[in-house]
């Protein structure tokens, strides 16, 4: 009986060793192994449909995750893949292997003999070359006219949040001039500028160029002399939504970066964003439109009638402050006497800033001034403020250095936004006796032909000097 039992146990034994021994399968591959390089391989094999496609398929037994390099800028996962190759040119595909045990890499290059535009026949190659039978390819430029073609926001944002840019708020600077032409047949991109590009003084220093023009609007941004080169071309990743522009080309706005995320691309827009390089934490927005669809539109005049007398709680007019203090703008009549007995007044708090002012802006029409063309109101000028201390000035252009008796009513053109000032027509009361109301008359009728003047500035005190002072106006009108 002993012999039998140990027999037994013998032959279990055995029959363990033998199974051991047996040949793996590939679920069956060792825990924790790295695998070596000669033990994998890949195939690469042309459709027969199209040459420019290649067929992927792992063909080792090791078991683990797949993903592929393709040589192109895309990468993919999975065991047996496709590769589309649109241009000729030779591509090391790289396929990685990931297993408990490591990654390891072979590569192998396949060769493309010729194009084939018809692998660029998508959505968004399309749009943004017009496709392959468009040999002249497409031109895109900044959408100047409605606002948030340029913006900016924190680098980590999906959102400009921090500003964006008017209908025409760069006017005077290089910005508007960018043109950008992507042919689909070569995938060539075409730059032209008047040889200049639009950067602030961090993208000034990075690129080492003393020769800039700082812009109207100021604010530290410059025109730097930059002219493109005859040719780039492009890199258009449309799994990663990603456009990238070769030897450092960029949209027109300096930040160091030529790869920008696409946000949104049809035929009509072009919408990007990029991580400054240049500046620590800031991303930059572009909005490009089709150069034909940058069409100025067409505003409509309009001869409308404004009053304000404060005393609603809801304000008609709603003033937009530009530099103002910290009190309430509505105010207690600080003189309720004949010529102005209202309770509520506008108070306007002029700081130590160069420029304070207040505005309306008309919305979606231009002033027709052929009728509506007075601004009148009432005002009063307070003895209290000082009138005779110099104060600083914003430069050597600013003839006056003290707070002024007097009050101006400007008309502008809101779409020149910082530029406003360069075509504004203005009415000056200077002068005025001091504590009492006074009514006044801002006669504009002079310039009742003008077609392009959409906002009223008032500002009291005189500008370009740091002197503060409070002023107060009532009963606000812009009518015949």
């Amino acid at each position: 009986m002993k012999n039998i039992f140990q027999t037994t146990v013998l032959m279990l034994i055995a029959l363990f060793a033998v199974a051991a021994c047996a040949p793996q399968e590939k679920d069956d591959y060792a825990l924790n192994a790295l695998p070596q390089a000669s033990e994998l391989n890949f195939t690469a094999t042309p459709t027969a449909s199209k040459a420019n496609v290649i067929d992927l398929a792992y063909e080792s037994k090791i078991p683990g995750v797949v993903t592929w390099n393709l040589g192109n800028g895309t990468t993919v996962k999975g065991e047996s893949v496709k590769a589309e190759y649109p241009f000729k040119g030779t591509y090391v595909i790289a396929m990685t292997l990931y297993t408990t045990g490591g990654a390891v890499t072979i590569t192998k290059e396949v060769t493309i003999a010729a194009d084939d535009m018809s692998l660029l026949d998508t959505p968004m190659y399309n749009a943004l070359t017009g496709g392959a039978a468009n040999l002249a390819g497409k031109t895109w430029v900044f959408d100047q006219y409605h606002s948030g073609h340029f913006a900016l926001g924190p680098a980590a944002s999906t959102s400009p949040e921090w500003w964006s840019c008017p209908p025409n708020g760069k006017l005077g600077c290089s910005l508007y001039s960018q043109e950008f032409t992507f042919t689909q047949v070569g995938v060539k991109l075409q730059w032209k500028n008047n040889g200049y590009i639009y950067t602030n003084d961090n993208g000034r220093k990075a690129l080492g160029i003393t020769d800039v023009v700082e812009n109207p609007g100021g604010n530290g941004d410059f025109d730097v002399k930059y002219v493109p080169k005859a040719n780039y071309t492009f890199a258009l990743n449309e799994t990663d939504k990603t456009i990238t522009l070769s030897d450092g080309a960029f949209f027109g706005h300096y930040t160091g970066a030529s790869t920008f995320q696409i946000m949104s691309l049809t035929n009509d827009e072009l919408y990007v964003r990029c991580i400054s390089v240049v500046e620590s934490g800031n991303s930059w927005w572009y909005r490009l439109i089709p150069k034909e669809k940058n069409i100025k539109p067409v505003v409509p005049l309009k001869a409308v009638s404004l009053k304000e007398d404060f005393e609603a709680a809801k304000l008609s007019i709603n003033f937009k402050r530009e530099e103002m203090g910290q009190l309430d703008s509505i105010y207690s009549n600080p003189a309720p006497v004949p010529v102005n007995q209202s309770k509520r007044v506008y108070l306007y708090e002029r700081t130590s800033s160069f420029y304070s002012n207040i505005s309306y802006a008309a919305t979606g029409y231009k002033f027709d001034l052929t009728t509506v063309n007075k601004v009148r109101m009432k005002v009063f000028i307070p003895s209290y403020n000082d009138y005779t201390t110099p104060a600083a000035v914003a430069g050597d252009w600013i003839a006056v250095n003290t707070l002024q008796k007097q009050v101006v009513v400007k008309l502008q053109n809101s779409e020149l936004g910082g530029n406003a000032w360069q075509t504004q027509v203005e009415v000056t009361k200077a002068n005025l006796t001091t504590d009492k109301w006074l009514t006044l008359e801002f006669d504009f009728s002079a310039v009742k032909d003008r077609q392009d003047l959409d906002q009223i500035v008032i500002q009291f005190g005189a500008e370009g000097h740091a002197a503060p002072g409070l002023f107060f106006f009532d009963d606000f009108s812009f009518d015949k």
